[in-house]
């Protein structure tokens, strides 16, 4: 082989690599572009396993929004549509639930309490169940409850009633 040849193989094997690399980065990031942050709660072990029973129970759809992948994934989240409705299984009680003016909801027998956040986009967060469930909606949901009926079945089938 003369030097000529090693230089145009070396040149073109730099080039392959170079271009591999390129691919599969470009690949990576497409599979996590998608992907929304959300905290991962830490519950109690009794309250993760609930929070796993849920997990697969939830829909595929909420209000007409596709369920996305959460990142980091987890079964104690999930997330559907853009802007995200995110909900967490197993998140602290809220100290808002000592508020006896505090707002509640009452979606198909599951009850929610209210919690407005700084952008006025709606927090709930289910009550009298043995693991918390929050679904933060975005501000487009500011005065429509409409999505929490599509956790209510799941809800009640997985997260027993703390009464």
């Amino acid at each position: 082989m003369t030097s000529t040849s090693r230089r145009l193989l070396s040149y073109w094997s730099v080039s392959a690599l170079s271009c591999a690399a390129l691919l599969l980065a470009a690949a990576g990031c497409s599979l996590t572009d998608d992907a929304v942050a959300v905290p991962v709660p830490t519950p109690s072990p009794e309250e993760a396993e609930v929070c796993r029973a849920l997990h697969r129970e939830l829909p595929q759809a909420v209000d007409g929004q596709q369920r996305r992948t959460s990142e980091p994934e987890s079964d104690l989240t999930a997330v559907w549509g853009d802007p995200a409705i995110v909900l967490r299984c197993g998140v602290p009680r809220p100290e808002k639930m000592d508020d006896p003016a505090a707002k509640a909801v009452e979606a198909d027998g599951v009850n929610w309490m209210l919690e407005r956040q700084g952008d006025g986009s709606p927090r709930f967060t289910t009550t009298y169940r043995e693991a918390y469930v929050e679904v933060t909606l975005p501000a487009k949901y500011a005065h429509d409850v409409t999505p929490l009926a599509a956790f209510a079945a799941p809800v009640k089938k997985t997260v027993p009633d703390s009464l």
